[in-house]
């Protein structure tokens, strides 16, 4: 209930026209990838998707921030089940063996039947554009081939909460779930990251196009 009523504020404030190109309603696991501009990006893709959907869907976000007060902490953990993980550019010994973990991490928790929603730029961007993608979504749809990979792209989320700001501005949204990304056994994990940010570049030249 208080992910639902959650869910409900998101869309009240940000005000989403969700558009789908590819079936919301499909019974197949699911990796969500999307561009990333604020704290609000997962609630409003999980609020975007439909309700039967949402339960099996858990989003993937910093432990830094999620875990920084009382309520962020059980919004995350207790709400909207996210899977914490340790940022890879925060400072680590072994920044690749944190990496590797955490994709392990996320794998496990597929491997209990979940979707989950990733962002491969890693940090949110302070400008709107689409950013590097990290490694991660390429090792994670290696170690879940079966997972459907679905970009999606957020639009002027960046202008509703952005980056350095607490409260939100009620602001129009746009949420376009793209086509199932197609995934090559063979393919250079450089020539498939760039893909990946391709395909949601396409999905931004639509927003803008229409």
């Amino acid at each position: 209930m208080i992910a639902t009523a959650l869910a409900s504020a998101c869309r009240l404030i940000t005000g989403p026209t969700v558009e789908w190109r590819c079936d919301p309603y499909a019974d197949v696991q699911r990796i969500y990838f999307g561009n990333h501009s604020s704290h609000l990006d997962f609630i409003v893709i999980w609020s975007a998707l439909p309700p039967a959907v949402r339960p099996r869907v858990r989003p993937i976000a910093g432990r830094d921030y999620w875990e920084r007060g009382v309520l962020r902490r059980y919004i995350a953990g207790e709400v909207f089940r996210a899977v914490l993980i340790e940022r890879g550019s925060r400072p680590s010994p072994n920044p690749v063996e944190a990496a590797r973990c955490a994709v392990e991490r996320v794998a496990r928790e597929m491997d209990r039947g979940a979707s989950v929603i990733v962002f491969p730029e890693g940090t949110r961007s302070v400008d709107g554009e689409i950013g590097p993608f990290k490694s991660g979504l390429y090792h994670l749809s290696r170690a879940k081939p079966d997972a459907e990979l679905i970009p999606v792209h957020l639009e002027n989320l960046n202008r509703i909460l952005p980056k350095g700001e607490l409260l939100p501005v009620p602001m129009l949204s746009r949420v376009t779930f793209g086509p199932r990304l197609s995934i090559s056994c063979d393919e250079p994990k450089d020539a498939f990251l760039a893909r990946a940010r391709t395909a949601l570049q396409q999905l931004k030249s639509i927003q803008w196009a229409s």
